[in-house]
């Protein structure tokens, strides 16, 4: 039902303490009356000043990160193809959604709203798939919207974590209790939409979500303020923060007949994919993680290298950090067979190209972070051409394979000699791709370099120089 029209329910244990709040405030002197009103709006007015803050940020972070293309002709050429030329609307093909229920409208809207990065590859999506993933996902962003709020009473979180999955199958059911700073609080206030659509989901598809969700949630309880010890445990975490997404996902592609029985049954595969992912985005987020107080790589192998986690910030201890780094992307790599098992599964091109983007994006961030003291000290992103360039490759297994292939071989050539961990992980992973081109399954290395994108891209950027000139009077 629509939000302006839905009956508002909680768990018990929130409206008991809404009410109790109530009662409270009640009974409050007039002065304290307006002393918590008062709280309660810089509070939102801060949250709101933090978003605001945070966006600029983004944005002046995402023009850095272009301006870094300047200098890759190739890349400019892409992202004028990608953006002029057609080929974003080729590879994420706009999708009619006038047919759709309002509640279907909201719940892209709020998939918009909470991922830029998914947006585009969900809704270019096989129409057969593409409202469960949007559920799905959605569903999963509401869950961790509740495990990420630390001001969120701990008994209300873990009965909410607990119970979430049961949520599902309460028509109307909202949740205003997440506190202001959260930047996805509204998903969950607006929640009615996202449950009106998923009971309309054939019982195929909800029964997944469902499941995932309920998985998902007692992992969350399992990990609630406990370090990452061994490697189990790194990758018991990762399991349920992302295995199980990949999981997930496998088991709606089977059941939708766009892809085979074995994709959803072979749990090895997708969990694989999911740790893949988030492994690199723990190795790449260890500056922030830091700052913030979270901790995720795993004590057993940085205790190898120093007596705390944060030493690897100092100046002294910056080489034995990078050794970290490296044992930690080798470790990442070593995913990597099952990642080209589970992608040479694939049949349908809008799920092929869902889950190639994300892996490839991967691959290149590990390669940037590998060795790279900058991740020691602040966040790094691959560039905004580079990231376009990636997209609009990998279309089919060849372009997966090549490119998985030159970023190994240049993590190979950039790798001391005495990073034996390292080099066999990607001795692995090169071997599987000869292997494949021995087969007649993948063409010859090109021994030439096209020079077509760099005179094409070097174009683009006097184009844009001369228009820079023209309007603005620069250069």
């Amino acid at each position: 039902m629509p939000a302006s029209t839905a009956t508002v329910q909680t768990p018990a244990a929130s409206t008991t303490t809404d009410a109790s709040r109530r009662r409270s405030k009640k009974n409050l002197p007039y002065h304290k009356k307006r002393a918590a009103k008062k709280s309660a709006k810089a509070a939102a007015a801060a949250a709101a000043a933090a978003a605001v803050a945070q966006e600029k940020s983004a944005d002046l972070s995402s023009s850095m990160n272009l301006a870094r293309s300047l200098v890759h002709p190739s890349e400019i050429f892409s992202l004028v193809n990608f953006q002029l030329l057609g080929g974003k609307e080729r590879l994420f093909p706009p999708n009619d959604q006038t047919e759709e229920t309002a509640n279907m409208q909201r719940c892209y809207y709020w998939l918009d709203k909470t991922s830029r990065s998914f947006s585009a590859v969900i809704k270019a999506l096989h129409p057969d798939i593409r409202r469960a993933v949007c559920i799905f996902y959605l569903v999963l962003r509401g869950l961790d919207t509740v495990e990420d709020d630390m001001s969120l009473d701990e008994n209300i979180k873990k009965d909410l974590l607990k119970s979430f999955h049961d949520k599902l199958f309460e028509p109307g059911w909202t949740f205003k209790g997440i506190g202001p700073q959260e930047k996805d609080r509204q998903l969950l206030v607006e929640f009615d939409v996202v449950i009106a659509e998923f009971l309309r989901l054939e019982t195929k598809y909800s029964e997944v979500i469902a499941d995932i969700c309920k998985k998902m949630g007692a992992g969350m309880i399992k990990f609630a303020h406990k370090q990452v010890e061994t490697v189990d445990h790194y990758n018991l975490y990762c399991h349920y923060v992302a295995g199980l997404v990949g999981i997930g996902l496998s088991r709606l592609f089977s059941v939708s007949n766009l892809e085979s029985e074995m994709v959803g049954k072979d749990v090895e595969c997708s969990n694989s994919m999911g740790l893949f992912l988030q492994k690199t985005n723990i190795i790449r987020d260890y500056h922030e993680d830091l700052v913030d107080g979270r901790t995720w790589w795993p004590h057993q192998i940085w205790s190898l290298y120093a007596g705390k986690l944060g030493d690897f910030v100092e100046p002294q201890h910056e080489a034995a950090g990078l050794k970290c780094l490296n044992h930690l992307v080798a470790d990442a790599l070593d995913l990597v067979p099952e990642v080209f098992k589970y992608m040479s599964r694939l049949q349908d091109q809008s799920i092929f190209n869902f889950c190639a983007i994300p892996q490839v994006m991967a691959i290149a961030t590990l390669s940037l972070c590998y060795n790279n003291r900058n991740v020691l000290h602040r966040n790094v992103k691959i560039r905004k051409g580079q990231a376009v360039q990636l997209m609009m490759r990998a279309t089919n297994m060849t372009a997966f394979y090549e490119i998985f292939e030159e970023h190994c071989l240049e993590l190979k050539a950039r790798a001391p000699s005495n990073d034996t961990r390292t080099h066999h992980a990607l001795d692995r992973i090169l071997s599987l791709i000869n292997a494949q081109r021995t087969k007649g399954a993948l063409p010859a290395p090109s021994q030439t370099v096209s020079v077509l994108p760099w005179i094409m891209g070097a174009a683009a950027l006097g184009g844009a120089a001369y228009f820079a000139h023209r309007r603005y009077g620069l250069f």
